[in-house]
Order: structure tokens, then C-alpha cells, then sequence
């Protein structure tokens, strides 16, 4: 657990409790007054069962005590449940809407913060820390709000019946709180300790799920299978270590009870015999010690309960403060579809407190055109569409986008007006239909097919027995990676955007689809502008100006014919794609043999 999540004090996990719980403030009270209507009809019958013995033992027949008796027990039952029926609903409901509430603010975060989070433990935020709430409903909030007043209720009888055996009783059930205060620290740790390895666990699960293909082609089962083998034993221990408190705390708890009893009987009967009090009362006086054992019982159990639920609760409150970006809503189509241009004006950006990306960086992408970006891995490629979307913030100079800040941009419209293609052409589970329109809801037929067809991925539909309504599987894993990379570009041309951001668009693509769509992006650059990240020569040799990026500096702009022979580092660029190209070549494969050969040696 994060330090932010473990500082939070149990006070304060209840006020947020609270907090979430306000809109449900009558049904709340409501379980609650019936539950303490059900435990008042319940302490009066010590009291009718006194006058009931003293009946019998005057020789009068005590129908009117039996039959009240019968009518407390049948609205106990009554009472009882009609609060659980309550309170369980309202738990439900209420654990319900904190999972849409974090559900909506993971959706929403921050794409920084996201980058350092593990999505398995948010997983179990989302999942296994939830359930907390319903614990909180149903067990803490019944457990202080109704048993705290009937113990004080119970008190007060004892007292009215014997003052001494009263005394007795409460020194002897102190003992038993003043355990548990011991105890609850450590109850509180190991439950923390318990979410914790549960969200190592869940991370390091979807860790493996999302990998499923890379481990088993490198034979990393073994591997896998050990560290998902460590975390269920860390969960285990964890748990073992959790439970292990909450058996001494019961046991503890339960021994100074039975020695409660023990208590009173022993001077209760030795008060009878000297004839300071009648048998009736001291029936009446064991049968409120048992009236009050079990809701003690109830309030230690909670108490418990609250111990290891404040572990789950500080985790939700600590992801719902996670930073996230505002609640947009979908703009109306835009009217005006006129290219957009990017400029950037001496930009610079690092990630976190990383080195810095970009040093400077200025080009100018201008409307109706195409755009390239090339240069080295790591030259900052990738992080120029991530700030054009304003999934990050840059630190200095000026992006422009229409030649306007992007800041001062709704991000909605913003948004609206740019189609991207990341760079791992990411696909949802579900349909091939739902991959289009999960951004364009409304989009028909025509529309699809039109976009499936500048894809080049019409047939391809049309052959499948399903068509639209075929399944991808989770991550498209039905799909090859070049159907994918087709599937998430028409996805971004469905949009009909302004402005096209390609990232490694055609890296799975076979040199007939990647020269068709370099067709369809010359067509649709006469209405849209498009800057596209490529290492294929072939992809960025038409683009209308190229921009090399060389750490974090545009070093050179020009067409591929001026750059060729004016920067050294392009020129290096297409020397190095050449020679990979050349892999064919004899001269080639004798190096390559040569290479395995000594790698064999080295083994």
C-alpha cells in the first residue's frame, strides 16, 4: 500500500464513509431505528419473564406474560428483518455507486499518472477493495449504531436489578476492550497488508494475461508460473497473518465473557441464598449478561470489520484524489472541416523528472498536407502527438494547433478534430463494430464501409462469416497485427478529423496494403492534415516536408530529395534501411552466418 493509502487514520476513513454513504442518510436511519425497535422488544422480555416466575411461583397462571411474550418475539423477527432488508439493499447500492465513481476517475486519469500505475491494482481497487463499503454498511454501521445504544439499554436494566452483580459484569467485560485496543493495531496493519499483496497479485496477473503470446514463445512459463506462484503465497501469509489477529481477538473477547457469566452466577447465586435478592432476579440478571454478550460480541466483530475495511476504503479515497482530467462532454459535430496546421514554437518536455524529451523543439505542419516525422528511437517522435492531444503539458514555448494554443483549446473539441493511430493500434474486446463506433456511436453502414474500404480492410470484413458483428477477442488477438493496424486507422478516418496523427501506422503492413495506403493518405491529405511517425524509408519519402528529429531538436526539415544529400543523419537513415533491405544478398547472409556461429561458440 502506498504511504498516502496506510497514513489515512481510521477517523478519517469513517468520515469518508460517511461522506459517500450522505445520500443514503433515511434509509440508513430507517434500517437502523428498526433495528434498535428489534433489540428494544427484545431486552423487555428478562423483565415479563421475572413477573412470569413470580406468577407461577404465586400459583396464578401466567397467560398474559406468555402471550406478551409471543408478540415481542414475532415483532423481533419482524423488525429484524425489514432492517437487514434495508441496510443489505443500501450496502449494495451504495458499494455500487464508489465502484462507478472510481471507475469513472481511472477512465478519467491523468495520462501521467496513469504511465507510473500498475492497471492490475487498480483492478483490485476496483474489485476486491469495494467490497470494503458493503462491509462498512452491513456489518460496521449495524455493529456501533444499533448494538453501542442496546448495550447502554442492557446496562441500564442490570442496573435497576442489581447494582452489585452490574459491577461485577463491567469489570470483568472492560478486560475484553481493553484487549481488543491492543489488538487493533495489528488487525488494522495486517489487513492493509492483505490489500496490498492482493493488488501485487491482480497486477502481476494482468501482467501475464496481457503478455499470454510473448511467454509462451519464449518458454517463460516456469518464470511466470513462479511469480504468480509468489504472490497467491504472499496473499496466503498476508491473510493467515490477518486472520490469525482476528482468532486471538475472538478468543480473548470470548474467555472474558464466559468468566462474565461464570461471575454472576457464582455471586449472584451466593446473593440468593443469603436472601439478598429473589431467584426472579437473578434469572432476569443471567438473562440480561446474554442479551449483552452478544451484541459486545457484535460491536468486537465490528470493530474488526473495521479494522481490515479501512485498508480497501483509504485505497478507494487514495485512487478517487489520483489527478484526472475534467468531465468533457461530447461536442456536437463540428461545422467547419477545414484542415488544421500544428506549429511548435521552441517546446520543451520530460517526462516526470526524467531527462528532457524535447529541447527546443520547432517545425510546422501546414493544413492540407503530410507531414513526417523521422529520426532515431527515443528522438521524441511519439511525445509530439501526445502533447498535440494534450495527454501531457509542456514545460516551455508554444503549440499551436489551427494557430491556436493548444491550451486554450477545449480538450473535447480538441480532441473531436484529431484522428490517431497509436503506435500499437490498441483494439477493445467486442466486435469489429464496436472498435469503429465506440468514438462515433452514431455512425451507420455507409459510413463504415467507406472507411473499411480507404483502409483497405473492406474484403476482409466481407469475407468473414459475422462481417462487422465478428468477435476480436481480448486485444483483437484474433486479428493479425496488420488487420489490427487497418482496424484502428479506419477507426480514426471514421471520425473525419482535421487533423490525422500516425503513429508507426504501417509498420505491420505488407508492402501492397502500406502503398495503397499511402495512396488513401494522399487522397485524404487534400482535406485533412497529417503528420505521420514512420522508420519505413517508404513511408516518409512522399510526405510534402519531413522533419528530422535528432534529441529533442528538429535538426533538418526538407523534402526527401533536398535531405538525402544535405543531413548527414537522414542520409544515414536510408543507408541503414538499405542495407536491410539487402538481407537477401549472399554478402549478407555469410555475415549473418558468421554472426550465429560466434553467438553458437558463445553459449
Amino acid at each position: 500500500m502506498t504511504d498516502q493509502a496506510a497514513a489515512v487514520r481510521p477517523v478519517a476513513v469513517w468520515r469518508i464513509f460517511l461522506s459517500w454513504a450522505r445520500p443514503y442518510r433515511v434509509r440508513l436511519a430507517g434500517g437502523v431505528v428498526l433495528s434498535l425497535l428489534s433489540a428494544v422488544s427484545v431486552l423487555a422480555l428478562p423483565l415479563i419473564t421475572q413477573r412470569l416466575i413470580g406468577e407461577v411461583s404465586a400459583g396464578a397462571w401466567p397467560s398474559g406474560s406468555m402471550l406478551l411474550i409471543g408478540a415481542l418475539i414475532v415483532a423481533n423477527v419482524l423488525l429484524n428483518a425489514g432492517s437487514w432488508v434495508l441496510l443489505d439493499r443500501t450496502g449494495v447500492i451504495l458499494t455500487r455507486d464508489v465502484r462507478q465513481r472510481l471507475a469513472s476517475r481511472l477512465v478519467r486519469l491523468s495520462v501521467p499518472v496513469f504511465d507510473r500505475l500498475r492497471p492490475g491494482d487498480l483492478l483490485a481497487r476496483t474489485t476486491a477493495d469495494a467490497a470494503s463499503v458493503d462491509i462498512l454498511t452491513t456489518d460496521v454501521l449495524v455493529g456501533l449504531g444499533i448494538y453501542v445504544p442496546v448495550i447502554i439499554t442492557v446496562i441500564a436494566f442490570m442496573a435497576y436489578l442489581d447494582f452489585a452483580l452490574l459491577g461485577l459484569t463491567l469489570a470483568v467485560v472492560t478486560v475484553a476492550f481493553l484487549a481488543f485496543r491492543l489488538l487493533a493495531p495489528k488487525m488494522r496493519s495486517a489487513s492493509m497488508a492483505t490489500a496490498e499483496a492482493v493488488g501485487t497479485l491482480t497486477a502481476d496477473l494482468e501482467r501475464a494475461l496481457g503478455a499470454l503470446r510473448t511467454i509462451r514463445a519464449f518458454g517463460a512459463e516456469r518464470a511466470e508460473e513462479a511469480r504468480l506462484h509468489a504472490g497467491a503465497d504472499a496473499v496466503r501469509l498476508a491473510r493467515t497473518r490477518s486472520s490469525l489477529w482476528g482468532v486471538v481477538s475472538a478468543n480473548v473477547t470470548g474467555m472474558t465473557y464466559q468468566l462474565a457469566l461464570l461471575t454472576v452466577l457464582t455471586v449472584g447465586g451466593a446473593r440468593v441464598a443469603t436472601g439478598t435478592i429473589e431467584v426472579g432476579v437473578l434469572v432476569a440478571f443471567l438473562l440480561y449478561v446474554f442479551y449483552l454478550i452478544g451484541p459486545m460480541q457484535s460491536v468486537i466483530a465490528a470493530l474488526a470489520s473495521y479494522q481490515s475495511a479501512t485498508a480497501g476504503v483509504a485505497r478507494i479515497a487514495e485512487a478517487l484524489e489520483y489527478p484526472a482530467e475534467g468531465r468533457y462532454e461530447l461536442p456536437p459535430p463540428q461545422a467547419e472541416r477545414s484542415p488544421l496546421s500544428v506549429r511548435f514554437d521552441s517546446v520543451h518536455f520530460r517526462y516526470g523528472d526524467a531527462g528532457p524529451v524535447l529541447r527546443g523543439l520547432t517545425f510546422f505542419a501546414a493544413p492540407g498536407s503530410v507531414t513526417a516525422l523521422a529520426g532515431a528511437s527515443g528522438a521524441g517522435k511519439s511525445t509530439v502527438f501526445g502533447l498535440i492531444e494534450r495527454f501531457y503539458e509542456h514545460e516551455d514555448g508554444r503549440i499551436l494547433v489551427g494557430d491556436r494554443d493548444v491550451r486554450d483549446w477545449p480538450v473535447a473539441r480538441l480532441r473531436q478534430g484529431i484522428g490517431y493511430v497509436e503506435q500499437d493500434s490498441p483494439v477493445l474486446a467486442g466486435t469489429i463494430r464496436d472498435n469503429l463506433t465506440f468514438a462515433v456511436p452514431g455512425a451507420g453502414d455507409a459510413e463504415l464501409a467507406h472507411v473499411l474500404r480507404l483502409a483497405r480492410l473492406d474484403e476482409f470484413v466481407a469475407d468473414l462469416p459475422d462481417g462487422l458483428d465478428t468477435l476480436v477477442g481480448h486485444r483483437g488477438t484474433t486479428l493479425s497485427g496488420g488487420e489490427r493496424q487497418r482496424l484502428a486507422i479506419a477507426r480514426a478516418l471514421l471520425r473525419r478529423p482535421r487533423l490525422l496523427l500516425l503513429d508507426e501506422a504501417t509498420s505491420h503492413l505488407d508492402a501492397v496494403n502500406e502503398a495503397a495506403f499511402r495512396d488513401t493518405v494522399r487522397t485524404i491529405a487534400q482535406t485533412v492534415t497529417v503528420i505521420v511517425v514512420a522508420h519505413r524509408l517508404s513511408t516518409v519519402m512522399d510526405a510534402d516536408r519531413i522533419v528530422v528529429l535528432d534529441r529533442g531538436v528538429a535538426r533538418a526539415v526538407g523534402t526527401h530529395d533536398e535531405l538525402k544529400s544535405t543531413d548527414d543523419l537522414y542520409a544515414e537513415l536510408m543507408s541503414s534501411q538499405s542495407r536491410s533491405a539487402a538481407r537477401v544478398t549472399p554478402g549478407y547472409a555469410d555475415e549473418l552466418n558468421e554472426a550465429w556461429n560466434r553467438l553458437g561458440a558463445g553459449s
